[in-house]
């Protein structure tokens, strides 16, 4: 028989009651175990049944029951846990009476823990023969239709333990993502870095440009902002003299969202005294590779429909990548003298919008007037980074967006930072840094001056005498785990590798249901 969702409720809200009445708790408080149901399946997967019945060794292991079969005055289900299944049979001469009425009682999606014994049924499959059923828990509500598959995309997000406990592959991610995690602490940690934490409440916003979240201290009352980046924090730590620093921080920016953009996201950023823009590069390499490796097991990683190579790294200047994918129907590629010349980058920009308004193809569209660093990061922006699939070091970034990075000696019109694109997507953003007062006191002032919901309101004077007392020469990186969580775990949205995605709030229920659905 089918039950409406409120009917199941009320359905299995009667059978805890019942089974409050063979004289069990609703809610028990703990249950001893010794032995989980993925270390049952792993240990046991190969031992043979004659094996199992002769060195009988007594089990205690609880699961969610996610098969559930009676057959007269015995049944079969199948415990959850960890990842994996085990099977389990209760009969009723066992077990006795008062614990095959329990068994009735249960259904799928409730907890439960059992002590038996490990034997292989006549289908050869891994089996605890119970000999005590213990109650743990009921659910109240019932586990998603052909609990083996939940596929509104929605509902994944929004309610992520149904996901969890429905598909295997959203618990693989979510398992991978701390392991990530753990090897970029073991290669930093094996090169004489300290992991260090930061304010996440900032008085000034700082470190990238981002509209903040804005919260108040009531009791200083003052404005806080939430933090975009721990940059300036780090780079303080430098000067105290914490040559090798990293944090893996929450990052906030009041932003819109996407398939790349979630407004609360997972950074790795890491700084090193001594070192300059080069240096991060090479590392890098060596860093995406030896991830790639322990994460999938070989340097070459599927993403969609795409085989993405972390052992062959190409190298481009912004300037470079905008001559590569130059649209060869918009006409003649520019030369990266002419990208490099003053007005060169609005004129070629002017000339490929030409082209793009006559084909429908991206539009470059600026706001207001732009200097020609920012036409050039406009045009890459518009017809090259997309293009940028597999792994790609793209360096020499316009002075006019890099407002924190060293420029070149050789060519002040560009700065001394690189991007690292996959699969169209920034990963990383790494510079040598600017260390002079003087020139980082004019670039921030610069930025209050052309104002913008992005730009800081205020000039941070405190990392300004910071940097007075003396920053050596040092390069820094930030890394989007999120995103790169999504290139080692094939997921396409940025919201399939964040357990608790933002989302818009759900339509308000009826208050006078309470806890029924």
């Amino acid at each position: 028989m089918q039950f409406e969702p409120r009917e199941q409720f009320e359905q299995r809200q009667k059978k805890l009651e019942q089974i409050q009445a063979l004289g069990m708790r609703a809610y028990p408080h703990e249950f001893r175990w010794s032995d989980t149901i993925a270390d049952l399946a792993t240990k046991f997967a190969e031992t043979p049944s004659a094996d199992l019945e002769a060195n009988q060794r007594e089990v205690r292991v609880a699961g969610r029951i996610v098969s559930l079969r009676l057959m007269g005055k015995a049944g079969f289900a199948h415990l959850q846990g960890s990842g994996k299944r085990i099977q389990i049979y209760v009969k009723k001469d066992v077990v006795g009476e008062r614990g095959f009425e329990l068994f009735k009682l249960l259904d799928l999606g409730d907890s439960i823990g059992v002590r038996g014994h490990l034997f292989r049924t006549k289908t050869n499959e891994l089996t605890v023969r119970v000999e005590e059923i213990f109650f743990l828990a009921k659910a109240l509500l019932p586990l998603p239709e052909k609990w083996h598959g939940l596929t509104d995309v929605e509902l994944r997000y929004r309610q992520r333990y149904l996901d969890l406990i429905a598909n295997e592959k959203s618990r693989e991610v979510f398992v991978t993502r701390p392991r990530i995690i753990q090897e970029l602490r073991r290669f930093l940690d094996a090169r004489g870095y300290i992991e260090v934490e930061t304010p996440m409440m900032h008085p000034l916003p700082g470190g990238a440009a981002a509209r903040p979240f804005v919260t108040h201290h009531n009791t200083l009352d003052i404005d806080l902002y939430l933090r975009i980046a721990p940059e300036l924090y780090l780079k303080r730590l430098t000067v105290g003299g914490f040559d090798r620093v990293y944090e893996i921080n929450r990052n906030f920016r009041n932003e819109g969202i996407s398939t790349q953009h979630n407004p609360e996201f997972t950074m790795l950023e890491f700084y090193e005294a001594y070192s300059n823009y080069r240096d991060l590069m090479d590392m890098n390499e060596q860093l995406f590779a030896e991830l790639a490796k322990k994460i999938t097991g070989s340097t070459v990683v599927r993403y969609g429909d795409v085989d993405l190579d972390f052992g062959k790294f190409e190298r481009l200047s912004m300037r470079e990548a905008i001559v590569k994918y130059w649209p060869p129907e918009a006409g003649a590629a520019p030369t990266v003298g002419e990208l490099s010349a003053s007005g060169g980058p609005r004129a070629i920009t002017e000339r490929y919008n030409a082209w793009a308004k006559s084909a429908g193809a991206p539009y470059a569209a600026s706001k207001g007037t732009l200097s020609d660093g920012e036409w050039t990061g406009l045009l890459f922006e518009t017809m090259a980074e997309d293009k940028l699939v597999q792994p790609t070091i793209l360096y020499e970034f316009p002075t006019d967006i890099s407002p924190l990075s060293k420029q070149k000696p050789d060519d002040p019109s560009v700065t001394e930072r690189f991007e690292i694109y996959v699969a169209g997507m920034e990963i990383a953003n790494g510079f040598s840094e600017l260390n002079d007062p003087i020139e980082q006191e004019r670039r921030f002032r610069a930025q209050v001056a052309q104002g913008g919901e992005e730009a800081p309101k205020q000039v941070d004077l405190d990392y300004i005498r910071a940097l007075c007392h003396g920053m050596p020469p040092t390069a820094g990186e930030g890394i989007g785990i999120d995103r790169l969580t999504m290139l080692f775990t094939d997921s396409p949205s940025i919201r399939d590798v964040i357990l608790f995605p933002q989302l818009r709030p759900e339509a308000p229920s009826n208050p006078e249901q309470g806890t029924k659905p």
